[in-house]
């Protein structure tokens, strides 16, 4: 006995010394961390200046919850969402109203080549290109979700109008003026901006830096130079660029270049940083190229260059201060601009899809059947329908946040990598069901335009294949993690005391939250996550997601856990499994948002199908990429181990299921407030349009529906003799029933109603020969002038309702200009 517990006892020394490392800091310190960080300052690369910008810029909020292992739901909640002032909503009911009637992606594609001019004209006398920009400045002062609510209408009506405006409302001068500019570039430039006298772009992509934007190989030189007569301080600047929205058209060019001062005129270093600067397009040196034509897209887009163009440093945005400050603005900025352009511009797209394609799946029949009725076609309408609710929420929460003074660069890559990428899905069955109506163009082709041009989104303010294996995860491991960026920033600080100090409290803080996830990751999957505590009053048939994401949560904390410390840093070249672990990240957001949106709109019933169509798809596919990660670990046991805890009983989330499917389909070909709210803010346009048409056929398919019932049943029964003669069709058949006393004379003419506009919905357009090209010259005026954007915006001064319309009739009236032709004009209502 004795024995035994002399050896209890030195069991209990001995481990009590090896715990005595772990527990007391100084020896822990010394023992431990001490060289650990020498181990990681060896292993680690030294982070370069744009990369910690990059990693720094914007910040955390819902993101870190997602990434803590155990989301506080109550945080969600506390988000408010956005409302729109009185002006907003009266801005988007009339000024935005207006301009979607004045333009057609027909119209701007095959006869303008561009916006008509009358069109320029309204944006800039009416302020849309001033929408971010305070009243103070002479700007609409808008919110981000009323920017956001504006691009989207405009977005289900014309690409090229949405465009136009939205370029001026993201990253470019005005922003970076408003948030970096001096007081005087401020009042000289932003009352200019707000109405229209100056037409902004900005210039970053060069032909040998497109995704690598930070590795531009435009530079400028510091030094002295003439300006306006004076000898002053400046830049001389050589710069060749492309890809640049509105360039072509612009007045004011925002310029992006790395600035050099070997003289050391502003400082003692030579590589001063990339730096922002503005110079008018009239400025000597400044040669503005010729046009691109992205996709049959017609918005303004181009290149320019310049060689040795001297600026005074004035120009630079924020003046000499702000030299070298370039790169940082830009990641700050576009934290918040890219989640509200793209997504607001690609969510608009997926509302004209998703209406438009409902509508004429209903109205549309093969073998006697809608077309909306047939399982194939079912299936990729409640796709359409689950994406198209899941991008709208995300859209909202995004712009909601920002409107509190975020600035979420995670979450607004994540929102326009996967609000893009979801939009090419719906457009994309939009197009299968549509078959033939959709890939003949014309007047009344209603997806074909929006088809051509997703790949515009895909590519644009980082290219989706970048955004989704380097950036989303990169950065949010860093940024979302709660010790990561703490002991990166240990690694780096030239401090000793302070850097061990820093980075034993992060290593040990680090250790203990990963402890935690591995036990609730377990316990959760053993439990299925069914005790998973849900801090928030929530709808009760979607408690169960929340326990869900909770469980998705602690998963990709530890699995994150898991990859980073055993690849290291060739985590960052392991980009397939980057890439997975931030589409968890991505599933999580978006699953969020959906939820979050059901419990902002009072937790309508009739939207429960779109939600749980949502959110099933997004845990689904998070559960995959989980398990691309495990099976994808260099070392197998490691992979084994993780999936018998992260999954311990197989497998939990399965597609969503048919008849849910069903569900989310049949209310997207039928009138309803459920669709309604999900198309919310679509432009309809004019009767004799597609949109419109689609509509009034939808419209009458419903009152006919019941009429072709009874005329049916009465062949069936032997009332009605069903034989025609050659020649004959469904109008005699009617009117035989309507002599029988089967159906009223008002039912007869309601069914000769809907066969017309039918008729019209399915006919496609066709053109001369030469598919009209022979007309397509130059639109001029009167005067024998071409009609183009520069004449368009040469003069400032406010455009009267008169002199818009003069304008339009001008166009009209001139023996060159091609007349817009209509789907369907002269139809009878």
């Amino acid at each position: 006995m004795n024995l035994l517990v002399i050896w209890l006892c030195a069991l209990a020394a001995f481990a009590i010394l090896l715990a005595l490392p772990f527990v007391v800091a100084p020896l822990r310190r010394i023992l431990v961390s001490r060289p650990l960080l020498v181990r990681f300052r060896q292993v680690m690369p030294r982070m370069s200046e744009t990369e910690r910008d990059a990693l720094e810029a914007g910040t955390v909020s819902w993101d870190g919850e997602l990434f803590s292992g155990r989301p506080a739901w109550s945080q969600l909640f506390a988000i408010a969402p956005t409302k729109l002032t009185p002006d907003e909503q009266h801005f988007l009911d009339h000024e935005v109203e207006t301009l979607c009637a004045m333009v057609s992606d027909w119209e701007t594609t095959a006869v303008y080549r561009d916006l008509p001019p009358h069109v320029w004209r309204y944006i800039r006398e009416r302020g849309f290109l001033g929408m971010i920009i305070p009243k103070e400045y002479g700007g609409l002062g808008f919110s981000a979700y009323a920017h956001s609510q504006v691009v989207t209408k405009l977005s289900t009506r014309c690409a090229s109008v949405a465009v136009t405006v939205l370029v001026p409302n993201s990253l470019g001068p005005g922003e970076l003026l408003l948030h970096y500019g001096t007081d005087t570039q401020k009042q000289h430039y932003l009352p200019r901006l707000a109405q229209g006298v100056d037409i902004p772009c900005f210039a970053l992509t060069n032909p040998n830096a497109g995704s690598d934007a930070a590795s531009i190989p435009d530079y400028g030189v510091v030094c002295h130079g003439e300006h306006e007569g004076k000898r002053v301080l400046g830049l001389r600047v050589t710069w060749d660029k492309r890809y640049i929205t509105l360039g072509p058209v612009a007045t004011l060019l925002g310029l992006a270049f790395r600035a050099y001062d070997p003289e050391h005129l502003v400082g003692d270093r030579d590589d001063l940083g990339i730096t922002c600067a503005l110079i008018p397009t009239s400025h000597p040196g400044v040669e503005i190229g010729r046009r691109h034509m992205p996709l049959n897209a017609v918005f303004q887009n181009g290149p320019n260059r310049g060689r040795d163009v001297f600026i005074p440093i004035d120009g630079v945005i924020g003046g000499a201060p702000m030299l070298g400050k370039g790169w940082r603005m830009l990641m700050e900025c576009l934290a918040a601009g890219r989640g509200i352009s793209l997504p607001s511009s690609n969510t608009g797209m997926a509302k004209l899809a998703v209406r438009s394609t409902g509508a004429y799946a209903r109205v549309r029949r093969q073998f006697k059947l809608p077309i909306g009725r047939f399982e194939g076609v079912e299936e990729a309408l409640a796709r359409m329908g689950g994406n198209l609710y899941a991008m709208d929420a995300t859209r909202m929460l995004t712009a909601s946040l920002v409107d509190r003074g975020e600035k979420p660069s995670v979450l607004s890559g994540i929102a326009k990598l996967h609000i893009t990428e979801r939009s090419r899905e719906v457009v994309n069955d939009a197009m299968d069901i549509a078959g033939g109506k959709g890939i003949c163009m014309g007047p009344s082709n209603f997806i074909g335009a929006a088809y051509m041009q997703i790949p515009v989104s895909i590519t644009v303010e980082g290219a989706n294949i970048l955004t989704r294996s380097l950036i989303v995860f990169g950065q949010g491991a860093v940024r979302c993690h709660p010790y990561v960026l703490r002991e990166m920033a240990a690694t780096q600080e030239r401090n000793r005391a302070k850097a061990l100090h820093d980075f034993d409290a992060a290593l040990f803080g680090h250790l203990r939250f990963a402890a935690r996830n591995f036990l609730r990751t377990l316990a959760l999957g053993m439990t299925g996550s069914h005790f998973a505590r849900v801090d928030a009053d929530v709808a009760p048939q979607m408690r169960r997601y929340y326990q869900q994401m909770t469980r998705l949560s602690s998963a990709l904390a530890l699995t994150a856990d898991v990859a980073m410390a055993s690849l290291g840093g060739a985590l960052k070249r392991k980009e397939k499994i980057s890439a997975r672990l931030g589409d968890v990240l991505s599933a999580l957001y978006l699953c969020s948002a959906t939820l979050w949106r059901y419990e902002r709109d009072g937790r309508p019933q009739d939207d429960a199908p779109f939600v749980h169509y949502a959110v099933r798809d997004a845990t689904y596919k998070a559960q995959s990429a989980l398990e691309g990660v495990i099976d994808n670990f260099p070392n197998p046991l490691l992979g084994a181990l993780m999936r018998r805890v992260v999954f311990p009983l197989g497998r939990p989330y399965v597609v969503p299921v048919d008849s849910l499917g069903h569900e989310v389909a049949k209310r997207l070909i039928e009138p309803g407030a459920a669709r309604d709210r999900l198309t919310q803010n679509t432009f309809i346009g004019a009767d004799d349009e597609p949109m419109g048409l689609l509509e009034r056929a939808l419209a009458a398919t419903l009152v006919a529906e019941p009429v072709e019932r009874r005329i049916a049943d009465a062949v069936r029964s032997g009332a009605l003799d069903a034989t025609l003669a050659p020649g004959e069709g469904a109008a005699e058949l009617a009117a035989r029933a309507t002599t029988r006393g089967i159906i009223t004379a008002y039912e007869a003419a309601a069914l000769e109603r809907h066969r017309t506009l039918v008729a019209a919905v399915v006919r496609v357009d066709d053109f001369p020969q030469d598919l009209g090209a022979s007309l397509l010259r130059p639109v001029t005026t009167r005067a024998g002038e071409p009609l183009t954007p520069q004449v368009a915006c040469r003069d400032a001064a406010p455009l009267s309702s008169t002199a818009m319309a003069e304008a339009a009739n001008e166009t009209a009236s001139s023996p060159n200009a091609i007349a817009p032709a209509r789907a369907t004009a002269g139809l009878a209502r």
